[in-house]
């Protein structure tokens, strides 16, 4: 596996370390249907949540946010009504991003919660 596939897994476990801390139950993990894939998909109380992580060794091209484009947003959201549809849930749903930035050896973790609008 590529090395920035390794790194962006360890993001990915941290956000689910973050996630969980803070009371969230996950439900899926790298959820795929055809070539749309979710990062993490939990419950937070009475919402679902579409989660999309985004890990960096650096800010100097910016925050790892900003790589979530209005194209990747679209992606999720197609994805989140599959997923809905598959399961036949019934829920508010609500789409978050985990910005994951190493500085100084550390993660530094930005929850943006409602981070965009289907």
């Amino acid at each position: 596996m590529a090395e920035h596939n390794d790194f962006g897994k360890l993001g990915e476990e941290l956000a689910v370390d973050y996630l969980t801390g803070k009371g969230y139950e996950i439900l899926e993990r790298n959820w795929r249907n055809v070539h749309k894939e979710i990062d993490i998909i939990a419950k937070d109380g009475k919402f679902l949540v579409i989660v999309e992580v985004k890990t960096r060794q650096t800010d100097e091209y910016g925050e790892p946010d900003v790589a979530v484009t209005r194209k990747k947003q679209r992606m999720l959201i197609a994805a989140a009504n599959a997923y809905i549809t598959r399961k036949g849930l019934d829920m508010e749903t609500r789409f978050d991003i985990i910005s994951i930035v190493f500085r100084d050896g550390e993660p530094v973790i930005e929850h943006i919660e409602d981070a965009f609008l289907p």
